[in-house]
């Protein structure tokens, strides 16, 4: 998988935008973040990062330690870091599914109500 693939599949995500830097490539729904590339020097090269739970990252990484991992820079965050090189199309569709229905339900959650 690549940095193409995984556009090609996040942005045929309703809402999905692409938000591009000179340091890297992210994901977002109403704003919010839902995958990126992972630049900091503590992830390995060809690493996407997405959003998840705590309890959904540590369960992945526990499954498939080949696949799924975290380090230093993100622990304290609810993100699981992703090796392209060895995650299939599918599952990767799975997961961004996943952490852009967890964004767009909390943005929903956000907006304030109309007034009668």
């Amino acid at each position: 998988m690549t940095l193409a693939g995984v556009r090609k599949i996040a942005l045929a995500i309703p809402g999905a935008e692409e938000v591009a830097s000179s340091r890297t490539s992210a994901f977002r729904i109403s704003g919010k973040r839902f995958a990126l590339m992972a630049v900091n020097k503590a992830a390995e090269p060809n690493t996407l990062a997405i959003g998840l739970t705590f309890e959904e990252r540590d369960a992945l990484i526990a499954e498939s330690p080949d696949k799924f991992y975290t380090a230093d820079h993100y622990r304290p965050y609810p993100w699981v870091l992703v090796r392209l090189s060895k995650i299939t199309e599918p599952e990767l569709r799975d997961l961004l599914l996943a952490a852009s229905k967890r964004i767009g339900a909390s943005a929903k959650r956000a907006r304030p109500r109309a007034t009668k």
